[in-house]
């Protein structure tokens, strides 16, 4: 098992867990086992090829591991989905227990719990603070401000977006981020648009095959676009 770094709980955290800690002690047992093996295949007499990853040689791994849990959502059984989650879960212990037994960065699993509770407890002021949010659409309407005080070095919507994201997905949250700024683009004429998701697929595959069958790359024109409105959204926030 991994060997528990420094880090405090804040009241807040505390607050966050005690009223799932029964629960937590009734279902954690099985990680803590799986804990356990990933420091045993890192450790001393473990796995050579485990002991010889770095966070650079496991990226492939992670990108994979997520694609195959989408697809087990979209289209998967109730197995599918255990085995695809115990990847990725996988995947989050393997790279913790790594920065463990790494000089200089010296965190573990328990140090990125304790980060993500103080963040989600931060996250959620109308659950364990006094701020109120009767729907969805309320917490949303909050979260920019939250996010902004929690990475004050950001000075750009654009910030924080991966730009390694699929280019259709990609363009899906810039867009968003955009019309922040005022910045937007013009959609289909409503009358011809799809009107379901079925029909926007039906017509995506369309548009590709047309790309296809003039020999343009649909990928590199959709992320040159996406260039396009980055730029169009820098200009505004001068």
């Amino acid at each position: 098992m991994t060997r528990t770094t420094g880090g405090h709980e804040t009241d807040a955290s505390i607050a966050a867990t005690t009223d799932g800690a029964t629960r937590a002690r009734a279902t954690g047992d099985g990680l803590l086992e799986l804990v356990a093996m990933v420091g045993r295949l890192r450790g001393p007499g473990g796995c050579p090829w485990d002991a010889d990853q770095t966070h650079e040689s496991l990226v492939q791994y992670l990108v994979e591991e997520c694609w195959e849990l989408i697809d087990a959502i979209e289209s998967g059984s109730r197995e599918e989905m255990i085995e695809e989650l115990g990847d990725v879960l996988y995947q989050v212990l393997f790279h913790a227990d790594l920065a463990a037994h790494t000089p200089g960065e010296d965190y573990d699993i328990d140090d990125v719990s304790r980060h993500m509770t103080a963040k989600m407890v931060a996250r959620h002021p109308h659950v364990f603070g006094d701020r109120e949010a009767e729907t969805a659409a309320d917490v949303v309407a909050f979260w920019d401000d939250l996010k902004a005080s929690e990475k004050p070095h950001r000075t750009s919507v654009l910030d924080g977006v991966p730009q390694g994201m699929p280019a259709l997905a990609l363009a899906q949250k810039l867009l968003g981020k955009a019309e922040k700024v005022g910045v937007t683009r013009e959609p289909t004429d409503v009358a011809s648009a799809p009107a379901t998701e079925e029909e926007l697929g039906d017509t995506l595959i369309a548009l590709v095959a047309s790309a296809r069958a003039q020999g343009l790359d649909a990928e590199r024109a959709l992320r040159g676009a996406i260039r396009s409105l980055q730029e169009d959204v820098r200009a505004a926030e001068a």
